[in-house]
């Protein structure tokens, strides 16, 4: 799946939540995206670098702690 395919998935998903509302106006939607997607990332990511999390933090870019501390906060940390 390429870049542009994750980036029409997720354009996809929001107007079907937006579409959901049916006018209701949202609230945190920016806060809620960045949650729904990161437990998964984080997820994915850490078992493909079978719990390495040095490895897993230079493959997301982050500081090895600032990982840790995001695994913790979505209940990931095994």
């Amino acid at each position: 799946m390429s870049k542009k395919q994750i980036e029409d998935c997720v354009r996809s998903s929001l107007e079907s939540y937006f579409r959901d509302l049916r006018g209701t106006e949202p609230d945190g939607v920016y806060d809620m995206i960045v949650q729904v997607v990161e437990k998964p990332l984080l997820d994915v990511v850490m078992t493909r670098a079978e719990g390495n999390q040095s490895r897993a933090a230079q493959w997301l870019g982050l500081n090895r702690n600032t990982l840790r501390k995001k695994l913790v906060e979505h209940k990931l940390l095994k």
